[in-house]
């Protein structure tokens, strides 16, 4: 693991996009409804077990979350969405501090997807899906299966290849990979997907030739 993200730090929360860190550097979006486990996610990746607060309440991120890996780089934690118990003007208030920031952030590299691996492919995931493929060409997108330990596995390799067979025309150059924060699988092959988007070379030193994610 690159000790960069070991090193993640909480940065600052943002209800409104003019209320983020300056857009400058390169940073990396985690997006998902509010069960795909996505702090869980993000806590196993920096190997930190409260950078990103879990609740057994759905939906409790409800701001734009920054993580500084150092002083240009950056994980978001995207407000949760499909919440079941607050009101649908809140919710689409929400979904437009998202639509903001995934059309507009410049600093923008990557955008990882997570969705649960027994409910994929629901509505607001491909929302997300077509707010990533308005992007320019050069935002990639990742799209994790999570909570895939929940699946034995040969049912699990069977819905990856259904959500790949399914999203193969749809969004060109989305890779789709399974993942378990509880079983710690996948995290090698996200922490690498990370690297080559936010210019991190494998030995944790920075890539002086990568060191902006300038707008075209």
């Amino acid at each position: 693991m690159n000790p960069l993200y070991q090193r993640a730090r909480f940065l600052t929360a943002a209800a409104r996009l003019d209320q983020a860190p300056p857009d400058l550097g390169r940073e990396v979006a985690f997006a998902g409804r509010s069960n795909a486990g996505k702090s869980s996610a993000l806590n196993a990746l920096c190997h930190q077990r409260q950078l990103a607060r879990t609740s057994k309440t759905p939906g409790r991120t409800q701001q734009l979350v920054f993580f500084a890996l150092d002083d240009d780089r950056r994980l978001v934690d995207l407000p949760g969405y499909g919440y079941a118990k607050v009101s649908e003007s809140l919710k689409a208030q929400w979904q437009g501090v998202m639509a903001d920031y995934l059309e507009r952030r410049q600093s923008l590299a990557g955008l990882v997807i997570l969705m649960d691996i027994r409910h994929p492919l629901t509505p607001f995931d491909r929302q997300l899906l077509l707010w990533g493929r308005r992007r320019r060409e050069r935002l990639d997108l990742l799209l994790l299966l999570t909570k895939a330990d929940k699946l034995k596995r040969g049912a699990a390799r069977a819905q990856l290849q259904a959500v790949q067979r399914e999203l193969r025309e749809d969004v060109a150059g989305l890779r789709v990979a399974l993942f378990s924060a509880h079983a710690r699988e996948g995290i090698e092959a996200v922490h690498a997907w990370l690297d080559e988007r936010l210019g991190v070379t494998a030995n944790s030193e920075i890539d002086p030739q990568t060191d902006a994610h300038q707008p075209e």
